[in-house]
């Protein structure tokens, strides 16, 4: 198993990357979330990794925080749900934002990341219910992830989009009061 890799930032192609250690170019595909954390290409990164062996490939998958991985594992287990529609669901909200909208039960908030349908997310709801808020949950301060998530639904209230909103409160410290965040991600948005 590959846990972790350690290299030069060779090529990023949404969702792909490719790190090269000691000569070897290892492709990974990471979600958003971590894509938008990665430094530019020739400089140095380490990534959380799993890998999936399948009949006919071998699959890398990367992550910046170990809780990404841990929460893409959980992920993996739930019937129906693949890789692919793991790394969405990581690509369409951070943890702390997972771990927000589960424990509210807000199926809305899942259907609108892409390939999520609504029996999907009743899925995820369900399953996901008790596993985030034990292990994973605990170590995520649960006032910074309302915090996120206020600014978030204030983000989209605007007219902006989930990726445009959540990529602009990720450049915002966690500890940022509400209003605080909300004024920096437009500062933030107004300039692209």
């Amino acid at each position: 198993m590959i846990g972790r890799l350690t290299g030069l930032l060779v090529e990023k192609r949404p969702p792909t990357v490719v790190i090269e250690v000691h000569g070897v170019g290892y492709e990974v595909d990471v979600p958003m979330s971590t894509f938008f954390q990665l430094p530019a290409n020739g400089s140095t990164v380490t990534l959380q990794t799993h890998l999936i062996v399948r009949e006919d490939a071998h699959l890398l998958f990367g992550f910046a925080t170990d809780q990404e991985r841990q929460v893409f594992r959980q992920l993996l287990k739930i019937s129906g749900v693949g890789a692919r529609t793991a790394l969405s669901v990581l690509s369409g909200m951070s943890v702390p934002e997972l771990v927000q909208t589960v424990s509210a039960h807000d199926g809305a908030r899942l259907t609108r990341i892409p390939g999520i349908g609504k029996k999907t997310a009743e899925r995820l709801l369900l399953e996901l219910r008790d596993k985030l808020t034990t292990g994973i949950g605990t170590v995520v301060a649960g006032s910074d992830a309302e915090i996120r998530s206020d600014a978030l639904n204030a983000l989209l209230a605007l007219g902006y989009s989930d990726k445009e909103a959540t990529h602009a409160l990720g450049k915002i410290a966690p500890e940022t009061p509400v209003q605080d965040a909300i004024r920096h991600a437009l500062k933030l948005l107004s300039k692209v």
